[in-house]
């Protein structure tokens, strides 16, 4: 009888779509064209995850930007990010099965995501996959992003499901830590990262390049 997973958390960016290349254009574009910040590609990829207003304070540090200038800058980002991407948006290849298959099995699913609401309704709503979501947790919903826990732990609960029951969907060494944190099991898309960017521990269950690996089938 499967036990496991009692509900399925998924990031989104990086593990619902394979977008964080326009991610890394925009921030590209705006840190370094816009603010200045003169970093390199890989500089500006070390530093994407959490909130934006975090990734600009760990950037630039605290002060150099109000809090509504902070909110501009996210925002501008992210118009940017949406328009080069929108024409390219579509689900990582078998996840609409995995949808599909957990419904049926009356599987929660919830979305974790450091994404603004704006983001998330961009995908939500342009692919029509909000029907398959009970919950979900963004970055105006948490006190603290990942690497914290916090983000999970919320979705669990809005899920009513204890976290040892959750299984996590991450591409995200710092989404990873943050499963871990919450005492989740996590499944790693390797869409932006390889393996070798993880720790080896023994919550992460897979590496899959996609939805179409024997070990996602595996979980029905």
């Amino acid at each position: 009888m499967q036990t496991f997973p009692h509900a399925l958390i998924f990031d989104l960016n990086g593990t619902m779509i394979n977008d964080m290349e326009f991610h890394l254009r925009a921030w590209t574009e705006i840190l370094n064209n816009d603010l200045k910040a003169n970093l390199s590609s890989e500089q500006v990829k070390s530093q994407m995850y959490g909130k934006n207003s975090e990734l600009l304070v760990r950037v630039f540090g605290k002060g150099k930007f109000t809090e509504d200038e902070m909110e501009y800058w996210s925002r501008e980002k992210e118009k940017r990010y949406q328009k080069a991407y929108l024409p390219h948006l579509q689900l990582i290849k078998g996840l609409k099965g995995l949808l599909d298959k957990a419904m049926e099995k009356k599987i929660p699913m919830a979305i974790g995501s450091a994404a603004i609401p704006l983001n998330i309704d961009f995908v939500l709503d342009n692919l029509d996959i909000r029907k398959y979501f009970s919950a979900i947790v963004s970055a105006d919903d948490v006190i603290i992003s990942k690497p914290d826990p916090e983000t999970f732990l919320k979705a669990a609960e809005l899920l009513h499901i204890e976290p040892s029951g959750c299984l996590v969907f991450e591409d995200a060494p710092k989404g990873a830590e943050a499963a871990a944190r919450a005492g989740m099991k996590t499944v790693v898309l390797t869409t932006m990262h390889n393996r070798n960017d993880f720790p080896l521990t023994d919550h992460i269950l897979a590496f899959i390049k996609d939805y179409t690996d024997p070990f996602v089938l595996s979980l029905f």
